[in-house]
């Protein structure tokens, strides 16, 4: 039987002589012990060839391990990127930015909670108050005094009634001068008109109009919108010879802007709590007109308003104005939990309103 052929005759192909090699030296047990020389010759041809050469028939190589700890890591460590990015997308662009790059114009959070002229109480805790004189809560009236629960009832609604006429009414907000208010003030009450006299001409720290009035500066501030929001109420009890004491707390927040701004304009609002005793005299005892109360004290807080020597107006801070300003003590606006501070004779100090 000669080289390179099968028992039957037949020969055998290059491919199957190097099927056949590798497979004895891969220790096949049916592999013969001596090659052909036709063997040998393909067997020192392939030894020439470099590389490994094509895998042998029937052989196996066992598969290489695959390491598994780098993609649950990766994985674990992709998604925590994806939440931090959908929680905090703001925190992420700052540990990417520079020490060149300009801060976010504002955080989306922060965005979310800023005015617009739509909403100009938004991200405020006075969007949830009433408007106007509906914030203003009145009594059930009783008699007291020299007073009927009727004259009581009448002298309340004239008592809110100056409220809403100092502190509400449009013309009085854009600086006009507040008769009706006035009118309900007793006009012998020689004090407070004396006050009422210089106010409006040459304010000052005694005679400074916002001591009893709201008043914008319509050359320099405009109200956003035509609602006021308030909180707050009237109380009374029988004061000196019989009167009628009647007491108003009440926080008024007005949201403006820039008198030149357009409709996306920086929005400011100026928080003011005023705090007044007001007196209905017996008529028989005190000097007085009917319908006219004497005022026996008056005081207020503000915050977004203006420092220094008075205006007679409300200046709110707008831009760098506002940075300013709020380099004070911090101050909270809404609560009204403790007792006004600000008084006739308080100086020009500003605070920091921690709410708006």
């Amino acid at each position: 039987m000669g080289a390179g052929t099968e028992p039957d005759g037949s020969s055998r192909s290059d491919e199957e002589w190097e099927r056949f090699l590798r497979e004895s030296v891969a220790g096949t047990a049916d592999a013969p012990k001596e090659p052909s020389a036709r063997a040998r010759g393909v067997a020192k041809r392939l030894g020439a060839e470099p590389g490994p050469g094509p895998e042998g028939w029937r052989s196996y190589t066992p598969a290489r391990p695959r390491r598994r700890t780098g993609w649950p890591v990766a994985g674990l460590l992709a998604l925590l990127v994806l939440l931090v990015v959908a929680l905090v997308p703001g925190r992420v662009v700052d540990l990417f930015a520079g020490d060149d790059s300009p801060p976010p114009a504002a955080r989306p959070a922060e965005a979310a909670q800023r005015p617009t002229v739509d909403e100009p109480f938004r991200g405020s805790p006075a969007a949830d108050w009433a408007s106007g004189a509906g914030g203003i809560t009145v009594p059930k009236a009783g008699a007291v005094g020299w007073m009927s629960a009727a004259e009581v009832e009448r002298a309340l609604a004239s008592s809110r009634d100056f409220l809403i006429a100092s502190g509400l009414e449009p013309g009085v907000l854009r600086g006009e001068r507040p008769e009706k208010a006035i009118a309900l003030i007793n006009p012998h009450q020689k004090d407070v008109q004396d006050l009422l006299k210089t106010a409006f001409q040459t304010p000052g720290e005694k005679n400074d109009p916002l001591l009893l009035f709201s008043r914008f500066q319509p050359s320099r501030t405009r109200l956003v919108g035509d609602v006021v929001k308030t909180r707050g109420q009237l109380t009374y009890r029988e004061g000196e010879r019989g009167a009628l004491q009647v007491t108003a707390d009440v926080t008024f927040v007005y949201p403006v802007t820039r008198a030149d701004a357009g409709g996306d304009g920086e929005i400011v609002r100026t928080i003011v709590r005023r705090e007044l005793v007001l007196s209905w005299d017996n008529p028989d005892k005190v000097v007085t007109e009917p319908g006219t109360f004497s005022i026996v004290s008056y005081k207020y807080d503000m915050t977004n308003g203006g420092c220094g020597a008075p205006t007679g107006y409300f200046t709110p801070p707008f831009g760098t104005d506002r940075r300013a300003h709020g380099a004070g003590t911090e101050i909270d606006p809404y609560d009204r939990t403790t007792p006004v501070g600000r008084s006739e004779s308080s100086g020009d100090e500003c605070g920091k309103a921690t709410r708006s």
